[in-house]
């Protein structure tokens, strides 16, 4: 194996593109390509790669993927300069707990995107 790269269902392609990069993701790839109708798109931010797919494109396929926003899944991201991240970010998304040390030594913090999906990012100082 050599990477992971989640795949997560949203309802709102627009608001999720404008999430991410106010976290500073970039689009690499859609579907299409270009115009304002994308259906799935690949974000990237350093060495990590989100994609992004409206429920609707999935039509009747994979009937095991639930058609709501949210779910059992956190997404720990792993990054360094986290006090100046977790500055830059607080005040525009909805912070679930703050800047912390936890018990195997990590700094972080965690915040809900706008589909209801925690993030939980991390630096092992």
């Amino acid at each position: 194996m050599e990477s992971l790269s989640p795949n997560i269902f949203v309802s709102n392609m627009s608001e999720t593109i404008a999430f991410y990069r106010m976290l500073g993701f970039k689009i690499t790839m859609s579907v299409p390509e270009n115009g304002d109708d994308l259906i799935w798109v690949m974000m990237v931010n350093g060495s990590v790669t989100i994609m992004f797919q409206t429920y609707e494109s999935l039509g009747e396929s994979l009937p095991q993927v639930q058609r709501k926003d949210g779910g059992s899944l956190l997404l720990y991201i792993n990054l360094k300069n986290i006090r100046h991240f977790f500055e830059s970010i607080k005040d525009k998304v909805k912070v679930l707990s703050g800047l912390d040390v936890t018990f195997y030594g990590a700094t972080e913090f965690s915040i809900l995107d706008n589909n209801n999906y925690v993030l939980t990012f991390a630096e092992h100082e």
